[in-house]
């Protein structure tokens, strides 16, 4: 084997690490890596191995450091073993089975499924049952059709028939950070599919216990905002009967860095109890002066026949990275159940700096 020659691989790296982002620096290290490592994958694999951290599965500390790699320093490695395993689908497997019990292998393991979709999924499949709570967990959020940061797959997009099994297999997982990932999973298949969700909905609900609800209900999470009919169904929440005085927003202009307050006046006009699900919709102003709906989560209550309930919500409006707000008139409205309801305008008053 060809001796490794530290002093050019660090050179190569820190001449040009400083000014990188997160992800440029990875794919910076994985590139000066694969020029670096042996040729041979068995060899190539064997180094990457014998470099992690010999402790897996830790959640508490993370952290890389003299007795090996894991945590945040995974992902250059990972990207190694994408670059160079693609035509090795045991091996490479084998190897991101291991390197996702020290930080994850979500993203490395969407270039084998978008090349061999059958192929990965045997793999994964007995993965269920693997006594590693990370490796379960990959399982799922390694095969979500719509990951945030990772590569869309688009055959599950068009096509999540074959993940299901593996999905209601993991949906009763000891593990709520499994648990999640399955509910996050559903979620993105509601974007293209979203009666499906409904339908498994309906039947996950059945006798379900306190876990699986939660799943299920933040699964649906998107599908209740939009006032999806099947949805609401799957969770008993029917239209609503009710009359409404509000939004009531209590001073006709917000000052940028406060909050929006408002508050409602709700009455059941039914003869039997009905459950609601409650969310507010801000519409903001865009930059081209029109408004844009953002729905946010409020509540849930059990109404009784003739039952007034007065409720109040304060919405703060400070600088976050996820939004540029413009000054003008903007609108607070309800979305009960799916249905919308009301409508007040305020001012958003922003200083010129």
């Amino acid at each position: 084997m060809k001796k490794f020659d530290r002093a050019s691989f660090e050179a190569e790296i820190l001449n040009s690490l400083e000014d990188l982002e997160l992800k440029q620096r990875a794919r910076l290290i994985a590139d000066v890596m694969g020029r670096h490592l042996p040729r041979d994958l068995d060899e190539r694999y064997a180094l990457l191995e014998a470099i992690l951290h010999p402790v897996a599965d830790t959640d508490v500390d993370r952290a890389s450091y003299e007795l090996g790699i894991r945590g945040w320093g995974m992902m250059p490695l990972g990207m190694v073993v994408t670059d160079s395993g693609l035509e090795d689908f045991e091996k490479s497997f084998a190897l991101l089975k291991e390197m996702t019990k020290r930080a994850t292998a979500e993203f490395e393991v969407r270039p084998f499924l978008d090349r061999d979709q059958d192929k990965a999924l045997s793999i994964m499949a007995p993965w269920v049952n693997d006594p590693s709570v990370h490796v379960r967990r990959l399982v799922s959020e390694g095969t979500r059709p719509r990951l945030p940061w990772g590569m869309r797959l688009k055959q599950l997009c068009a096509d999540p028939a074959p993940v299901l099994p593996l999905l209601e297999a993991l949906r009763d997982d000891p593990e709520e950070y499994v648990r999640r990932s399955v509910a996050n999973h559903l979620n993105d298949i509601a974007k293209d599919h979203p009666d499906l969700v409904a339908e498994i909905a309906a039947l996950w609900l059945r006798d379900a216990d306190r876990n699986r609800e939660k799943l299920v209900r933040h699964a649906c999470r998107t599908l209740v905002k939009q006032g999806h009919s099947a949805t609401l169904e799957a969770f008993g929440l029917k239209e609503p009967e009710i009359s409404l005085e509000g939004p009531i927003v209590e001073t006709g202009s917000v000052e940028y860095g406060s909050s929006l307050t408002f508050g409602i006046n709700l009455t059941s006009t039914t003869k039997a109890p009905q459950q609601l699900v409650l969310d507010y919709v801000v519409h903001f102003k865009k930059a081209n002066g029109s408004l844009a709906p953002k729905v946010f989560k409020w509540t849930k209550i059990a109404l009784e026949p003739g039952q007034t309930v007065n409720l109040r919500r304060e919405h703060a409006i400070r600088p976050i990275t996820t939004r540029v707000y413009y000054g003008g008139t903007q609108a607070v409205s309800l979305r009960i159940n799916g249905k919308d309801f009301g409508y007040s305008e305020f001012e958003l008053i922003i200083e010129a700096t």
